[in-house]
């Protein structure tokens, strides 16, 4: 009998809810969110963004959900008006905030551990007013992984090995073209759309790319026979949701930032997934003393882009402070010229 009565009422209920939900969600503001995800509706973070619409229902906001697989034009509709909020990259979202866009800088955020230090602070509602730049919020920030160099050709180890290898450089992004001239290689201008076929067909030699582009983007063709995927995070990349702050209501963004910190464990269960399905003999090691030397080469990189006005000098002041704080034995802990 009980599951007679399960049977009938369960679907009722779910029924009802869902008619509660609607109907509640008729009265509120509607907003659009535009996300960018690189499979489109099916993928991962479209997935993620459907389950926090309908969580800001509770923050007072019915949100429509357009997904963008060119994030350049999500970007646009943003600042034209067309998207109240976006989810982008660290990267691009740089462009409406410096502070937050520094957490996709080079070598700034060693690893996943430090990640997951450096976004419960930002979500406290004390760093709050960092948040806002201009008419931009930042509502929301995702870890998306490490970015590893995936090559064509294994034998390239050290930096020497990059002079004039054909080095992909996000169109968008200046500070990846500084960085990669200044180990003379050379930056080919690429974009979001088209890195990995241009890796695949051998237009570029080497890419930056986390864990979850080797399938989605078919990285294996490009990477052949001889090809390695260098297990070293070069950075942390971020996901971020920039929002138009005046279109949303008081408090809105704040209990945005903290229902995407709580979203940490499920957003790195992807990224865990996507580094695992890299086929083992891809991997390539690099010796421990390799890594320190371009821990600190980075760190110059880094000083030398905030002095150019690429990099925010308070965000890489704080991300100094938790890599000395999870580690006080580093070089850069006492250095006269620390971040």
């Amino acid at each position: 009998m009980n599951k007679l009565l399960k049977s009938v009422f369960t679907p009722i209920a779910a029924g009802a809810m869902a008619l509660s939900t609607s109907a509640f969600s008729a009265d509120l503001p509607k907003r659009t969110l535009c996300v960018w995800d690189i499979v489109g509706k099916s993928g991962p973070v479209a997935s993620q963004m459907e389950d926090y619409r309908l969580e800001a229902i509770k923050w007072g906001v019915d949100l429509e959900l357009k997904v963008y697989t060119d994030e350049k034009i999500a970007a646009e509709d943003l600042k034209s008006g067309a998207c109240d909020a976006a989810g982008i990259t660290g990267l691009r979202a740089r462009e409406f905030n410096s502070f937050t866009g520094t957490l996709d800088s080079i070598g700034s955020i060693p690893s996943s551990d430090h990640m997951q230090v450096v976004l419960q602070y930002l979500a406290d509602p004390k760093l709050a007013k960092l948040m806002t730049s201009g008419e931009y919020e930042i509502t929301g920030i995702l870890p998306g992984g490490a970015a590893y160099l995936f090559t064509n050709d294994r034998t390239i180890d050290t930096v020497a090995e990059l002079a004039g290898k054909k080095f992909a450089a996000m169109d968008f992004d200046k500070a990846q073209a500084i960085m990669i001239e200044s180990v003379g290689a050379s930056p080919v201008s690429v974009s979001l759309t088209n890195f990995g076929s241009m890796f695949n067909n051998g237009s570029v030699d080497i890419i930056g790319a986390p864990a979850v582009a080797y399938n989605a983007l078919e990285l294996y063709k490009g990477l052949g026979d001889n090809g390695a995927v260098i297990n070293f995070s070069i950075l942390q990349l971020t996901a971020q949701i920039v929002a138009r702050h005046d279109r949303f209501p008081a408090g809105f963004g704040q209990s945005s930032r903290e229902y995407a910190w709580n979203q940490y464990s499920r957003a790195m269960e992807v990224v865990n997934a996507a580094e695992k399905s890299i086929k083992p003999s891809y991997w390539l090691d690099l010796p421990q003393g390799d890594k320190e030397g371009y821990m600190e080469m980075f760190r110059q990189s880094r000083l030398t882009l905030r002095d150019q006005g690429l990099y925010d000098g308070k965000m890489l002041s704080f991300l100094s402070k938790v890599r000395c704080q999870k580690d006080p034995a580093l070089a850069e802990c006492t250095a006269k010229d620390r971040e």
